[in-house]
């Protein structure tokens, strides 16, 4: 028996209190049983100039063998309103990104801004769908040297490490709200919640857990203290190395 079938003759079959205490159960307590094809959004599909396909990704990002290829997307509230969401696809690590418009110059913007807060060795690729809202990834590029991939037409499926990860959200950032009302200071606290959470895809490892092996393993740990020697700031320490800071307990003071 399919999950599909599951779904279906809990959605179809079930009726009145039943189908309301079954429903309850989910982790997406929605009231309707969407197939795939009918829930793709369709604005801005095909108005992206230079795009580099996901057929063109290496293979090593396609088996998850190394750390530092992303997935991103925006989640939709009321009133116009978006936040960017990013995980990572070897430690599904989530990072959130407040954003005022989903406009493609403000989303890039955002974009830009988060990647600063990864050393390089953690942030390698980014694969989207073909939304508009980054009709302008050759800017993200060009300020990031971080390679775009766009997912096939009418195919956000092949980001599923994000799309997975949004459904979770949805329990933090429900439907139909308006997500403005939530700052950078709370969206971060919801990532951490997630990024500590134990996921059986990691071995009930938790994503913070494999982040923090991959910063180990990659030889940061040194080099965050040593830019923590050069810089005099404390914006420009935390930048690059904000999660060597929260998961290896570096000082900064």
């Amino acid at each position: 028996m399919s999950h599909e079938t599951i779904y279906r003759s809990l959605f179809v079959q079930a009726r009145g209190a039943l189908k309301k205490e079954l429903i309850a159960y989910l982790r997406s307590p929605r009231s309707m049983r969407r197939l795939r094809a009918s829930s793709l959004r369709q604005s801005g599909l095909g108005q992206i100039k230079e795009m580099v396909s996901i057929r063109e990704r290496p293979a090593a990002v396609e088996d998850r063998a190394v750390p530092g290829h992303w997935e991103g997307d925006l989640i939709a509230g009321s009133k116009g309103s978006h936040i960017v969401t990013l995980v990572e696809r070897h430690t599904r690590y989530l990072m959130l990104a407040k954003v005022d418009s989903r406009d493609t110059a403000t989303v890039i913007a955002a974009l830009i801004k988060q990647s600063k807060k990864l050393p390089k060795e953690l942030y390698k690729s980014l694969t989207w769908d073909r939304d508009k809202e980054l009709s302008d990834h050759k800017r993200f590029t060009l300020a990031t040297d971080i390679q775009v991939y766009f997912c096939d037409p009418k195919s956000p499926w092949q980001r599923g490490t994000n799309e997975n990860t949004n459904r979770i959200l949805r329990q933090y950032l429900p439907k139909g709200t308006d997500l403005s009302k939530h700052t950078q200071s709370q969206l971060n606290k919801i990532a951490r919640s997630l990024n500590e959470r134990p996921r059986k895809t990691l071995d009930y490892y938790s994503p913070a857990e494999r982040l923090q092996e991959c910063v180990a393993s990659l030889g940061l740990i040194g080099k965050a203290k040593a830019d923590i020697h050069h810089h005099g700031e404390l914006d420009d320490l935390r930048r690059g190395f904000e999660i060597a800071k929260e998961f290896l307990a570096i000082n900064l003071t």
